[in-house]
């Protein structure tokens, strides 16, 4: 759990707003859910929060004057959306680098190698280590947890994009096109179609009217 009070170490702005994308979003978000029951949107709204803040500032991340928006516009006490942003790790409470590198360190990904994507990290992005931003801002590096890609194992999550079937190279490689401008195209990193194994798909091969 990520302790909300660092939220308070880093500068906060003053006021925080809903601009005109954010309150569209929020107006379809809502009609998802009955008369009553508009705290159950308190997750999606968090993330507008979050993409607002990265469209204003180039740092997805939630501060308190946008955790006050959610409680505000869903009628919750503040502290009930305080502790959904606190729980969750992919809210980010404080600010965080133009991209964001999440190496998932669980076994499947583990077993395949991403000890070498945090190292690749590390190198290419030039970041200390977990839960750390390069001097230049760029790149802010942690490490996540099951991203449910494990077939394509080891995944590199960059932003909300997948980048799969990663090893050293390949992430320096990664990590070398965002600091150009470039965004490479998520997915297999080597060509797998989705999660056929390499080389292509062996079964269904003979689809009738194809």
């Amino acid at each position: 759990m990520v302790d909300i009070s660092t939220a308070h170490e880093v500068a906060q702005p003053a006021s925080f707003e809903f601009d005109a994308e954010s309150n569209a979003a929020i107006e379809t978000i809502l009609k998802r859910y009955p008369p009553g029951r508009q705290a159950s949107a308190v997750i999606p709204l968090l993330y507008v929060v979050q993409r607002q803040m990265k469209r204003q500032t180039d740092s997805a991340w939630v501060p308190l004057k946008g955790m006050d928006a959610v409680a505000a516009r869903l009628g919750m006490a503040p502290i009930r959306v305080y502790e959904v942003a606190s729980f969750y790790f992919m809210f980010n409470t404080k600010p965080i680098g133009r991209f964001h590198l999440q190496v998932c360190g669980t076994t499947p990904c583990w077993l395949r190698g991403s000890d070498e994507v945090f190292h690749a990290c590390k190198d290419a992005a030039h970041v200390a280590g977990y839960g750390q931003t390069s001097e230049d801002g760029m790149f802010t590096l942690s490490e996540v947890e099951c991203l449910g890609g494990c077939v394509n194992a080891p995944i590199l999550q960059v932003d909300d994009d997948y980048y799969e079937d990663m090893d050293y190279e390949r992430t320096v490689q990664l990590i070398e096109a965002l600091r150009r401008g470039e965004r490479p195209a998520p997915g297999s990193t080597i060509g797998r179609q989705t999660s056929a194994p390499e080389g292509g798909p062996q079964t269904l091969l003979d689809v009738p009217g194809e």
